[in-house]
């Protein structure tokens, strides 16, 4: 019996077989993933994907939020966290559906190459072909430099007669744009302008004989079967149940399949969380679908490969940077923005009362793809989104201390987006005290030191406030950004947490730092992005 059970124990352990009655010790358990992909524990820097959404959603006092994950070809996480609706309690969910903003013009530059590859439509056709009676300013514009935001055209929205609680049609809209200037020599430059996707839209109409809204209906929303993605024109189709006269209880999914797991339509909020009006108008072409967080993936899928635009030469010329007809590249196309890792590329943006981003990592070694969708409106996800993708696989980390420093990529390299930052800083007249170049710096003592700059500015109004709360705080002020390009190339920005930084000198809780971290956001969105 002794020599049995040895026998045993040494084929379990030499073969790794499953437990066997003789064996007298059970086998090792087997090691699960601890990183990259199928990795179970979905952590960065310590701090959970659901932890990280939690204190995000707290600090930008966000009612409600959907997340999705497409560690392709799956979705392997669809999580609704907070509130769809606050006054009727309406749960955000995986069926919630949202207005997904500035995303919707994605949707408008896959017709317009689905139109192309048909050849119904050329590119460098200009848009007075589809839209006729344009100012003689706008003749020459031509689709492809509409789809690149290339075209100096005005934004309507930012017009004085823009009025979104009214249904203005294309025409008033574009009588209102037309009244400004080009700003731009067409070809030379990128300003993203809902103007520019309302007018191929028409085009759109125009080449396929259709109206916009069955065209993209047709051709994408019904070609992948997205059950839960919607022009704002037919919100009328969800199924929703009126839980009003219920004290905000659902009862009828309990006779009524289709309200098992309802899908609902969220409801929008200002910055300061008053509700926007469900009769709202979206801009045609630019910002007007509603969609599920998953339904977004699942598009976000086909447009991978073929199912969208057949071809990849195709696929390929709106989703790389730009090259405009004077030349120089600029890092973005049809909304999206494309960073300096490699295969990184984002579309984002805020429509009245909702805010949405898609950051996609498309290199064949990572293919992970990060949806937000958010009812409060003026919310930048870049972050964020960074930061989750980093819980699915490390090397996307940004390789800084993100309990200290908040850190943001930029679209542009080191030297440009330090000299955004300084026109940043100087359109709000802060006064700049210094700047270090580092890398030129080593250079100069035959040292190798990849591109790395810091400058230093601040308000002595501000900055004293603080050193008379506590005067040790002198060691770090003024304020200071840092801009460098790590070893693969991407381009970081990075300043302090403030809250943390002023909790380490015990001043939490001063107004002055939160403004400050606010201010500092707000600098480098702007100098990091081209929208």
């Amino acid at each position: 019996m002794k020599t049995t059970i040895a026998l045993s124990f040494t084929v379990l352990v030499l073969g790794g077989s499953a437990w066997s009655q003789d064996a007298a010790v059970a086998p090792k358990p087997t090691i699960l993933p601890t990183d990259g992909r199928g990795n179970s524990k979905v952590a960065h820097g310590g701090e959970s994907v659901d932890q990280m959404i939690y204190d995000f959603m707290a600090d930008q006092q966000i009612p409600g939020l959907t997340l999705a994950i497409v560690q392709a070809p799956y979705i392997t996480r669809v999580v609704g966290y907070g509130l769809s609706d606050i006054a009727q309690e309406r749960l955000a969910s995986q069926n919630t559906v949202w207005a997904i903003g500035p995303i919707s013009q994605a949707y408008t530059a896959v017709a317009v190459m689905q139109l192309f590859e048909s050849n119904k439509l050329d590119l460098k056709d200009g848009i007075s072909k589809y839209v006729p009676s344009l100012p003689a300013s706008w003749a020459g514009i031509t689709v492809l430099q509409l789809v690149q935001h290339a075209t100096g055209i005005a934004d309507y929205r930012a017009q004085s007669g823009y009025d979104p609680s009214k249904n203005q049609s294309p025409d008033e809209l574009i009588a209102l744009a037309s009244k400004i200037p080009l700003a731009f020599t067409p070809g030379t430059d990128v300003a993203q302008s809902a103007t520019n996707f309302l007018l191929l839209a028409m085009a759109v109409e125009k080449a396929s004989g259709s109206s916009y809204r069955d065209f993209v209906t047709k051709n994408q929303i019904d070609a992948l079967g997205l059950k839960h993605t919607f022009f704002s024109a037919d919100l009328s189709r969800i199924q929703e149940e009126d839980v009003s006269a219920n004290k905000n209880k659902h009862k009828d999914f309990l006779k009524v399949v289709a309200l098992i797991d309802p899908a609902e339509h969220a409801t929008g909020y200002t910055s300061g969380l008053v509700p926007v009006p469900t009769a709202r108008f979206d801009c045609k072409g630019f910002s007007d679908i509603w969609a599920s967080a998953p339904d977004v993936s699942l598009w976000d899928i086909g447009l991978a490969g073929s199912l969208l635009i057949t071809k990849p030469e195709n696929r390929a010329m709106i989703y790389k940077p730009t090259k405009l007809d004077n030349g120089k590249i600029v890092p973005g196309m049809a909304g999206w923005q494309f960073y300096n890792h490699k295969g990184m590329m984002e579309i984002k943006g805020a429509s009245r009362g909702f805010s949405a981003s898609l950051t996609r990592f498309t290199n064949p070694s990572e293919l992970i793809c990060v949806t937000l969708l958010a009812n409060k409106e003026g919310i930048d996800f870049s972050n964020l989104s960074r930061k989750i993708a980093a819980a699915f696989a490390s090397v996307l980390q940004s390789g800084g201390d993100e309990g200290k420093l908040y850190l943001r990529e930029s679209v542009f390299g080191a030297a440009e987006t330090m000299t955004r930052i300084e026109s940043e800083l100087k359109k709000r007249s802060i006064p700049v005290f210094a700047k270090f170049d580092h890398g030129q710096n080593a250079k100069d003592v035959q040292l190798d030191l990849r591109p790395t700059q810091v400058i230093v500015f601040g308000s002595p109004v501000v900055g004293t406030e603080l050193m008379v709360t506590e005067q040790s705080m002198a060691v770090d002020l003024p304020l200071r950004i840092s801009v460098w390009e790590d070893a693969k190339g991407s381009v970081w920005v990075a300043f302090p947490q403030m809250g943390k930084l002023a909790e380490s000198y015990g001043v939490k809780g001063n107004a002055a730092v939160g403004k400050l971290q606010v201010m500092m956001q707000e600098i480098l969105e702007k100098a990091c992005s081209i929208y």
